[in-house]
């Protein structure tokens, strides 16, 4: 049996990484050419291609810290009576021993660089190379930030609404299954699940910022979070269902009510008198598609 092939699939954010790249060393070669500019300005484009706008600024701030902290580091040394190598290697110490003091969740290896760089190029002007590999630096993630914003910005409210979709559709299964003719209960750990994925998307979009439409980001945000809440208050509502012995019988609103949003319910008991398991049933079920009405015209489903 032949396994599948995995599509070849060149991503947005890889080609926007690369237009970022390129136009950060056409702009660092007009002031002439250099492995070491077109490295550093190309690190930084890298770095200022994050998914959220929050997550580029966080990388461009700790990478400019990261290359100042490195050439300050690297010119004390080199001013101190100490042999070169050994200057390089008490550098790299301190560099790595402040990246896990603060928890900098970057690697250290750029400044480390920089720091074996001057305490070893004895040829070098130390506070000339440090102010040129932060202006490369600052070059490659001014134009990263800018290409990362201005170019198809990441949206991921496609993702917000699918996933809403997604849950609809569990809750129609879930409706189902309770009133199936059987005793046995259905759980609610998928919905939960997917509610969990949905706040990680949300984290994701809040984490943007749309600078040309911040109105209709904040609206949109204001819906996913209210959206959101509309969801757990769901599962809550079908938790409490899940836990009796089992459902009551359906009345005929909601009976019509769950068959109009298309569930197919293949429990034929009539609720004539209702007794306490049916006023119970038929409460949660009531706030369960008042909930589910909420969520999709909050999300314009």
């Amino acid at each position: 049996m032949k396994g599948k092939r995995k599509k070849f699939k060149i991503g947005l954010r890889t080609l926007k990484t690369a237009i970022a790249v390129t136009i950060a060393m056409m702009i660092v070669n007009a002031y002439g050419t250099s492995t070491s500019k077109l490295i550093f300005a190309m690190l930084g484009a890298m770095t200022a291609m994050e998914p959220t706008f929050r997550e580029s600024v966080r990388s461009s701030i700790t990478q400019i810290v990261g290359v100042l902290f490195g050439c300050l580091v690297g010119v004390i040394l080199l001013s101190l009576p100490i042999p070169d190598l050994a200057a390089a290697v008490v550098g790299i110490i301190i560099v790595i021993t402040s990246y896990n003091m603060f928890q900098v969740h970057f690697s250290p290896s750029l400044p480390c660089l920089i720091v074996i760089i001057i305490c070893t190029t004895l040829e070098l002007d130390p506070f000339f190379y440090a102010l040129s590999r932060c202006w490369d630096t600052a070059i490659g993630l001014g134009v990263g930030m800018l290409v990362n914003i201005l170019v198809f910005p990441y949206d991921n409210s496609r993702q917000i609404r699918d996933t809403a979709e997604s849950l609809d559709r569990e809750l129609l299964l879930f409706l189902e299954e309770m009133f199936d003719g059987d005793n046995l209960l259905p759980d609610t750990e998928k919905m939960a699940a997917t509610i969990d994925a949905m706040a990680k998307q949300l984290t994701i979009f809040s984490n943007q910022r749309f600078l040309f439409h911040r109105k209709r980001y904040a609206r949109e945000y204001d819906a996913f979070r209210a959206s959101e809440g509309k969801a757990r208050q769901l599962v809550a509502q079908m938790e409490v269902l899940c836990r009796m012995d089992c459902p009551g019988r359906l009345n005929d609103k909601n009976r019509k009510m769950l068959e109009k949003c298309g569930a197919h319910i293949q429990d034929e008991r009539k609720a004539c008198e209702a007794d306490d398991m049916d006023i119970v049933t038929n409460y949660h079920i009531d706030r369960i598609l008042v909930l589910r009405e909420e969520l999709l015209e909050a999300l314009g489903i």
